[in-house]
């Protein structure tokens, strides 16, 4: 096994909600950490990536109390960002927001910058593209926000679609950055 495990791991038959909602193709958090650990015994991370890497796991498998009982423990740029991530699904926006004013300038932006750029489903709504990357540049505060718009509108439509695609593009691009 290898940083591909972890990202079979991801292959769900739907994407994580942007909001809590667990949904079908979840694996339970027992099973779910039973492949995180074999996974993980292939790498040589440290204690705090491999935590990381479990939070991000358990987070788009709908475990958000789990996530959030790893992230919080983490205090650097990197928790900080999971407990973001985890924050703007619960839904509590001022505090993702308040996670991401710790997380900074984090280096896993600009890969998410480039994969969504690349994503076909993402160019199909350039109005989005333009408000997420101003300048070219991921802007996590503008995500934040179009999820809260999301959340407002009909749990279905093509934008909806657009922002889970978005959010496992942001989630393999911070997986590939704590193994790497």
């Amino acid at each position: 096994m290898s940083v591909m495990a972890f990202e079979e791991l991801l292959q769900t038959p739907e994407p994580a909600d942007l909001g809590p909602a667990s949904r079908a193709g979840a694996q339970s958090q027992p099973v779910l950490n039973k492949a995180i650990e074999n996974a993980l015994a292939t790498l040589t991370l440290t204690t705090e990536k491999k935590d990381l890497v479990r939070a991000l796991i358990l987070l788009w498998h709908d475990h958000l109390d789990a996530a959030h009982t790893i992230a919080q423990e983490i205090d650097n740029a990197d928790g900080a960002f999971v407990h973001g991530i985890m924050h703007r699904r619960e839904p509590d926006y001022g505090n993702a927001k308040y996670w991401f004013r710790r997380v900074g300038s984090h280096p896993a932006f600009a890969e998410i910058a480039r994969r969504v750029t690349a994503s076909s489903s993402a160019q199909s709504d350039q109005p989005l593209l333009r408000e997420l990357m101003p300048n070219g540049a991921w802007d996590p505060f503008a995500f934040i926000d179009a999820c809260e718009e999301a959340a407002k509108l009909a749990a279905s439509g093509d934008r909806n679609r657009v922002l889970q695609e978005i959010q496992r593009l942001e989630t393999e691009a911070l997986l590939d950055h704590f193994c790497g």
